[in-house]
């Protein structure tokens, strides 16, 4: 009988056993059940986003990650963004589809109409927004990523006292010439010339002295040895090997920029309070707004507003005088009537050792205009603009929910043949009888609406006066062929090199 009794509990410890396992099986199968029920419909989700009304056709690619590989993606320079081309020609040649870009739902816009009206409704049906993978590396307070109508409107009057018409008109057209004059005869000697490295740092030395008059020379050689790390060229994919190095190189460059100029910034506030001393640069303009009751700029702001005007102006101003030069030399046609022009300025002027004026750099350099203006377009420095729409849009019978953001990519008008015959080929001709100082619906070489770029003027102006030194005191030649890529900024495969030589 004991027998019995131990032979069956034992049996029932087993089956005890069995069900237990049978029921854990269950309840696994149940939670993976549950999983996969839950990814399914996040993934659902994230193909198809909720919208109220009618989302344009698209794709938002792969979870997470979205269609930011595709995006990034090398192509040509004379080429409309392949990420475009493929997805108008996919979804039936429509002028907006969806997709997701670095972590953002975005609505991308190819239709020129639509664009202009976007960029003008600037902080009204839409605001600058850029993706936070991009504010996250520049800087939440970054100039270029701040939002608000009125702060805008009240930081880009601020700069244009710096780099507005009317100040380098009355206060700085002499020593950018002077400056540029005595930067090619200098590298001159050398008999080869890195056009953008060597712009830069002429960029770069006139800005800062233009911001920080009082600035000791071994405090600007390292401020500028610092900057040159930190630049556009971190816009690139992040699934590029060669990115995060960059990232880091620019983190840290930018660390240390802002730590100098912070405390440059202290001490001249430190010493505003002390005497009245008046150094009528950028930075005690700063300090003066700073001062002012309204806590509209504060100390921290006008540091990153700093760091934003010498990041823009070295970066796009070197980089577009390095391609005009480019242009120049491979068109001998282009060369000769630029000549042609600026010695006739030469012969004009009654004091033939002063430099470029205000008259002739508005008035007597029409084709250098020209010239400027196509490499703007072929450059399109600004590959993409965003915007984010800050309520539900309805444009062309599709609707933008609130929060997308909205992708300008002025490249598509610069490029389209029906705007420009044969938009490939560099020919400044094509400008004669144009507006030649602003932009337009079909051109955004600086952007547009309420965000053009506030350093358009000193842009043009610096490569003019470029130009004109170049052209009338050098005899030059590009010494290797140098491929332009986009990724979508521009990349040159080898440095623009040129040989250089002074005039006999």
């Amino acid at each position: 009988m004991k027998l019995f009794y131990m032979n069956n509990i034992s049996v029932l410890l087993i089956a005890s056993k069995e069900t237990k396992k049978e029921m854990w099986g269950v309840a696994l199968s149940v939670v993976i059940a549950l999983l996969v029920i839950k990814i399914s419909v996040w993934l659902y989700r994230w193909a198809n986003p909720y919208c109220s009304g009618k989302l344009p056709p698209g794709s938002m690619g792969f979870p997470v990650i979205g269609e930011t590989v595709e995006f990034f993606k090398p192509y040509s320079f004379n080429e409309v963004p392949p990420f475009v081309q493929k997805r108008m020609s996919k979804y039936g040649g429509g002028s907006l589809f969806r997709t997701n870009i670095l972590g953002s739902k975005t609505i991308v816009s190819t239709d020129p109409e639509v664009n202009f009206e976007i960029l003008k409704q600037d902080n009204m049906c839409f605001v600058m927004s850029y993706p936070e993978a991009l504010v996250r590396i520049f800087g939440k307070d970054n100039l270029f990523f701040k939002q608000g109508k009125d702060f805008h409107r009240y930081m880009r009057q601020i700069a244009l006292q710096l780099l507005g018409p009317e100040c380098l008109k009355q206060r700085f057209i002499q020593k950018l010439d002077q400056a540029t004059r005595e930067h090619l005869k200098a590298v001159s000697f050398q008999g080869v010339l890195d056009v953008k490295d060597t712009v830069g740092r002429l960029i770069l030395e006139q800005m800062v002295q233009m911001i920080i008059s009082d600035i000791k020379l071994e405090t600007k050689s390292k401020l500028i040895e610092n900057f040159r790390d930190f630049s556009f060229d971190l816009v690139r994919s992040p699934f590029d090997l060669s990115f995060w190095n960059a990232l880091y190189n620019g983190v840290m460059a930018r660390r240390n920029v802002m730590k100098m100029i912070k405390r440059m910034f202290k001490e001249r506030r430190e010493e505003a309070t002390s005497n009245d001393l008046k150094y009528g640069d950028f930075m005690e303009t700063m300090i003066n707004e700073v001062e002012k009751e309204d806590d509209t700029v504060n100390e921290e702001r006008s540091v990153e507003l700093i760091l934003s005007l010498l990041l823009a102006s070295y970066e796009t101003t070197s980089t577009m005088t390095a391609i005009t030069v480019k242009f120049i030399a491979e068109n001998p046609k282009v060369l000769m009537e630029l000549k042609r022009e600026h010695e006739t300025i030469l012969q004009n002027r009654i004091d033939k050792e002063s430099g470029v004026t205000w008259k002739e750099y508005r008035s007597m350099m029409i084709f250098t205009h020209m010239v400027i203006n196509e490499s703007l377009r072929l450059g399109s420095l600004s590959p993409a603009m965003f915007r984010k729409a800050v309520s539900d849009v309805e444009i062309k019978g599709y609707t933008i929910p609130a929060g997308w953001i909205l992708l300008v990519i002025p490249s598509l008008l610069h490029y389209d043949p029906q705007i420009y015959e044969q938009p490939c080929e560099f020919n400044p001709w094509r400008w004669e009888g144009k507006e030649l100082l602003s932009g337009s619906k079909t051109f955004m070489a600086f952007g547009g609406g309420s965000r053009l770029c506030a350093g358009a003027e000193f842009a043009r102006l610096q490569m003019a006066i470029y130009l004109h030194h170049l052209v009338t005191t050098y005899d030059f030649s590009l010494i290797e062929k140098s491929d332009i890529i986009r990724a979508p900024l521009l990349r040159f495969s080898k440095p623009i090199r040129i040989s250089i030589s002074k005039n006999p």
